[in-house]
């Protein structure tokens, strides 16, 4: 019954049991809110399960990641939090790690600042936990209520306001002092008129003339136009750890890259044919990415080296096909990985790329989503490159790009003929596979999607 009744009272509204009156119906709040928090107080020791305050650290992340950067706190000193609710953000060179509260309860303080380094293991901030009271939810501050409650009475309304001694003292004082104001203005000397105005008296002598200084700067020889301005960005973790990986491995492979074009007719008529079949029973979109994927599938089996890498002083072979799927997020270029794509028809594989992808995009990928990886494919197309040479990605053998498709005049039977083509690319490690292999390789993947049939048959 007391929490409930302190819980009104911190709402400013109440109604006491006139019974608890000696002998009255018109039943007042008190004015101030002091009184009121004192009681709210007693009753959050009620209503709150009070523990001892823990100290949250910074979890564990990967085997390989032992530091990220403290990109955001989502909760602040004095805020509430849910069990298992987001409280900061931490940015690792590979994903974003999100700290949540271990329970519910009310975040004490704040051990490290935005931007700050933070290591595994080290104290980030300070939790109590404990189900917080309704009026705590609603006051957290007794100090910032309004100073004054309204309450209502039973039975009459509430009594006028009564002035006191000393604002009665105060307003005969201001009352004298007004005819002393009056006397003082009286007194004053009246201004003259402009024209009773003294005329100046002549200056006798003229002021020497200063000597104009020439500016030490030239003047530019042409006017600049706009702005010149200039911003520096912090680099994030993430593009920090791809610029290191792109230039590793221009300094590790010996990479090479060869070209061919794809009539892309066939493809193009199977997917005009069987998409709106395919969005209807499985709800996910028939691309192209699915027919590379499978083509590049078959053709690494029957050329592993492209499907290997080196390790110290060995060549690691796979018998299976790990595809590394290049996808651009804002901030920078990741590789999530299907697994097995050997064992997947077209349909699985679609929709694997597409819960990859919205996962990359929201920025939800997990370090178990793009670790691995043995071939990857870049599908620059999409942003309407027409021939590109991919960096490989270390430790992989090799990379296919993808381009965009265009009209092309080419050589059909001895006839002249327009047909879409797109230029695919294949950056090899020379110190893997010979030229013999990277041609092989991109003229059996050409094979393929030239004629997707094909694929059934291998």
């Amino acid at each position: 019954m007391l929490s409930k009744q302190i819980t009104a009272a911190a709402r400013g509204k109440v109604v006491l049991n006139a019974r608890n009156i000696h002998g009255g119906t018109a039943l007042a709040m008190s004015r101030g809110w002091k009184t009121a928090s004192v009681n709210i107080r007693r009753a959050q020791l009620h209503s709150t399960n009070l523990l001892q305050a823990e100290t949250v650290k910074v979890p564990q992340m990967a085997e390989s990641i032992t530091e990220g950067t403290l990109k955001s706190w989502s909760k602040q000193v004095g805020d509430s939090v849910a069990a298992d609710e987001e409280v900061a953000t931490i940015e690792t060179d590979k994903i974003d790690v999100s700290v949540n509260a271990p329970s519910a309860g009310t975040i004490k303080e704040l051990l490290a600042n935005e931007e700050d380094t933070v290591t595994v293991g080290q104290d980030l901030f300070v939790f109590e936990p404990g189900e917080v009271s309704e009026s705590a939810l609603l006051y957290p501050d007794p100090d910032a209520v309004p100073a004054h409650s309204e309450f209502i009475c039973l039975g009459s309304p509430p009594p006028p306001k009564e002035d006191s001694k000393e604002d009665k003292s105060q307003e005969d004082k201001t009352k004298e002092d007004k005819p002393k104001e009056e006397k003082i203005k009286e007194e004053k000397p009246r201004e003259p008129e402009p024209s009773e105005k003294p005329a100046p008296a002549p200056p006798s002598e003229k002021p020497p003339k200063k000597e104009a200084t020439k500016p030490t700067e030239s003047k530019p020889s042409a006017p600049t136009t706009g702005t010149r301005n200039e911003t520096r960005v912090k680099m994030n973790r993430m593009r920090l750890r791809i610029a290191e990986r792109l230039k590793e491995s221009q300094n590790a492979a010996a990479s090479l890259t060869t070209f061919n074009e794809i009539d892309m007719s066939s493809l193009m008529d199977m997917r005009k044919r069987y998409k709106d079949a395919v969005l209807k029973e499985h709800d996910v979109k028939l691309g192209f990415m699915s027919a590379f994927a499978k083509a590049c599938s078959l053709t690494l089996k029957e050329i592993p080296a492209a499907n290997a890498y080196i390790e110290g002083d060995e060549i690691v072979y796979h018998d299976f096909v790990d595809l590394s799927v290049a996808v651009a997020t804002p901030k920078g270029l990741v590789t999530p990985v299907v697994r097995n794509a050997e064992a997947m028809n077209f349909v699985e594989i679609e929709k694997e790329i597409a819960a990859l992808g919205k996962k990359a995009k929201d920025g939800k990928l997990t370090l178990e989503d793009m670790a691995g990886g043995t071939f990857t494919i870049s599908n620059g197309g999409v942003f309407g490159s027409l021939y590109g040479t991919p960096i490989i990605n270390l430790p992989q053998s090799a990379v296919l790009g993808m381009h965009a498709i265009k009209d092309k005049p080419v050589v059909v039977d001895g006839q002249i003929v327009i047909r879409p083509i797109m230029v695919v690319a294949l950056t090899y490690d020379h110190r893997l596979l010979d030229g013999r292999e990277a041609v092989t390789f991109l003229v059996r993947v050409k094979e393929y999607l030239e004629d997707p049939r094909k694929m059934l048959l291998a």
